[in-house]
């Protein structure tokens, strides 16, 4: 079967009842793109939560080194990983009870959109998260 993004509605509904959003990958280097949209995503008025085992703090938020470390509930896990890494973020997505799998531009693993929609979580793959929050999100 072929993976499809939800439609752009659906897509708008996710991200209006967005809670947290835990950035797996989330550099603290200002010029990465990592960076850049969770920064813009701060200042739209989402809740970031870094995923990054080598910072201690990025965009003035504590980061968690693994997605099961987070004490409190995550609605969207935002990846900023290579494909071949993603399988994993996925299996411990649907652990910590997550509600999206959210795989950004240019990741695609079907594999891993396989076992968070087996695990009941709805994915969207290829798709930068800032770029859609723009789109259907103008007055948040």
């Amino acid at each position: 079967m072929k993976f499809e993004n939800p439609s752009r509605e659906r897509i708008k509904a996710i991200l209006e009842d967005a809670g947290n959003v835990a950035v797996v990958g989330l550099s603290d280097n200002p010029e990465k793109t990592s960076h850049m949209v969770a920064a813009a995503l701060q200042a739209r008025g989402y809740r970031i939560i870094p995923v990054n085992p080598n910072a201690e703090t990025i965009l003035g938020e504590r980061a968690y080194k693994t997605l099961s470390d987070i004490p409190e509930p995550v609605h969207i896990v935002d990846v900023f990983r290579r494909p071949e890494f993603v399988e994993p973020i996925a299996e411990e997505a649907v652990k910590i009870g997550a509600k999206v799998f959210w795989l950004q531009t240019g990741i695609v693993n079907e594999q891993a959109a396989q076992i968070a929609a087996d695990g009941g979580l709805e994915v969207i793959m290829d798709r930068c998260i800032k770029v859609e929050d723009a789109v259907t999100q103008p007055k948040r």
